[in-house]
């Protein structure tokens, strides 16, 4: 089947298929193409969050002697990613938690760490390009309006480009080779949903992490499982995909609206989080607020003046901050210029995971004050730091990406593409988070308001537990029995 030819039953233009075959061949020429190797595939310890989501990786080619194992073909279950930011990683683990609750073994893989492949040459060219147009989006309003908000608003929603992808796709398939095909995949990136099905792979779910619906999320043949009704609706109707022309749907059994993909560990605990919440506020403890730097470790702009701006409040022990930057350790160097005296306050937490879950055990009980600055250089940690802390913060500063999605009170900065935009709209909705802070003043304006309003916290954290009464958290689980009922109903 030529999936770049025709999608959901709409054709694609001869020039859209020209520009696609292109695309590939562009690759091709800069890094190769490995269509026939037969690459090995096999289980290998992860051990950093092994442990705690029950994850094992795969390994593609040469694993280290003695680790090898087989796959067990009846409870496992393939969650494929890339890094690009730490979003898709961030899903993964949620995917892997619930996987792990419901009995199944996930097993790892990210199409970007097989080094000798073309799959993973071809995604890290463009996760390369993708992060250097997210920073250049935060430093140049110019190049913000005219180019990036367009591409990830528009470019990104159009068939045409998934036709493209579809056909560089077709490189990334090797890396599935010898790995069983009927073992289940949920896809936390469509590129291993694309490559997952280029390759044979029986039973596909493409788990999409976004509110805004774009043809760059489409994996034909799998099913593709969404967060909220109304991305639902875009998606079924390829809403404004092909400009004003009405585009055929796509069929029901091709999409699923499940929740919101969250870790067992968060949702299972969403109440007792919330009631201690709701009690430190009540007591006038100090107001806990989570800062997390994404991937791209851009945006510390912002954070700068939240920190400088709460300063007061930390010496008053009347605010306590978390701040993750994630494996950016320079950017630990530049809040440090920005934020005068900040040192004085702060504790880190650097490259060293058992004392980073110890403090994230002991804060959800006990007290904590000053600044606690966390650094990992490894990405599993780098990101798995966020989800631990998240329990015993009172609320969560992010801009609304991925984590727009997450049982705990948000306060929304500035987003980074127009497509994010719809996230903070959601949450905004549903009583969990704030609207977007477009600018430095609204984002302090709300960090006050969380500060001295009462309700404001209250009511977000009376919603959270809501919304898990009806199911909203419950994307994660919804989305590892879709792949598996997949494989028992064939």
């Amino acid at each position: 089947m030529e999936r770049s030819a025709v999608i959901f039953g709409n054709e694609m233009p001869s020039s859209v298929q020209k520009k696609a075959a292109r695309s590939k061949a562009k690759y091709i020429r800069k890094f190769g193409d490995d269509s026939n190797a037969s690459y090995s595939a096999c289980v290998v310890p992860n051990e950093y969050i092994g442990d705690i989501l029950g994850v094992q990786n795969v390994a593609i080619g040469q694993a280290p002697a003695g680790t090898c194992e087989g796959f067990d073909t009846d409870k496992g279950i393939i969650v494929g990613n890339i890094r690009m930011g730490f979003g898709h990683y961030r899903i993964s683990m949620a995917i892997a938690s619930a996987a792990n609750h419901l009995g199944y073994k996930p097993y790892w893989m990210d199409l970007n760490s097989y080094k000798q492949t073309t799959c993973t040459k071809v995604i890290s060219a463009q996760n390369d390009l993708y992060s250097t147009g997210s920073r250049l989006s935060q430093k140049s309003r110019l190049f913000n309006k005219i180019v990036w908000e367009p591409l990830n608003y528009e470019g990104f929603r159009q068939l045409s480009y998934n036709a493209a992808d579809q056909k560089n796709a077709e490189l990334m398939a090797p890396v599935y080779a010898n790995v069983p095909k009927d073992i289940p995949v949920v896809a936390t990136h469509v590129w291993p949903a694309q490559a997952a099905l280029h390759a044979g792979m029986k039973y596909v779910v493409n788990a999409i992490p976004d509110n805004w619906a774009m043809a760059l999320h489409f994996a034909e043949g799998s099913i593709h499982a969404v967060q909220t009704h109304q991305v639902y609706q875009g998606y079924r109707i390829c809403n404004g995909m092909d400009k004003n022309r009405i585009l055929k749907p796509m069929d029901e059994d091709s999409l699923k609206c499940v929740g919101h993909f969250i870790d067992h560990e968060l949702v299972s605990n969403i109440e007792e989080d919330c009631r201690k919440r709701i009690e430190r506020k009540d007591s006038g403890k100090p107001m806990r607020f989570l800062l997390t730097i994404g991937g791209a470790g851009a945006q510390k702009e912002i954070f700068a003046a939240i920190i400088n701006s709460l300063m007061p409040k930390i010496k008053a022990n009347k605010a306590a901050l978390y701040v993750n930057i994630g494996d950016y350790m320079n950017v630990c160097e530049d809040l440090k210029k920005m934020c005068p005296g900040m040192e004085e306050f702060t504790k880190t937490h650097f490259n060293n995971w058992t004392e980073t879950t110890a403090f994230a055990n002991e804060a959800l009980d006990g007290d904590v004050e000053g600044i606690h600055l966390f650094c990992h250089e490894n990405i599993f940690e780098a990101v798995y730091a966020t989800n631990l802390l998240m329990r015993s913060c009172d609320v969560l500063v992010t801009k609304p990406s991925e984590l727009a999605y997450y049982p705990v009170p948000k306060l929304f900065i500035k987003r980074i593409g127009g497509h994010e935009q719809w996230g903070a709209i959601h949450s905004a909705e549903i009583g969990d988070g704030t609207l977007e802070c477009r600018d430095i003043p609204h984002t302090l304006q709300m960090t006050e308001l969380f500060m001295e309003d009462k309700t404001t916290l209250r009511s977000m954290c009376e919603n959270i537990i809501r919304n898990k009464q009806i199911g909203i958290y419950d994307g994660a689980y919804k989305v590892v029995e879709l792949a598996m009922n997949m494989k028992e109903q064939k």
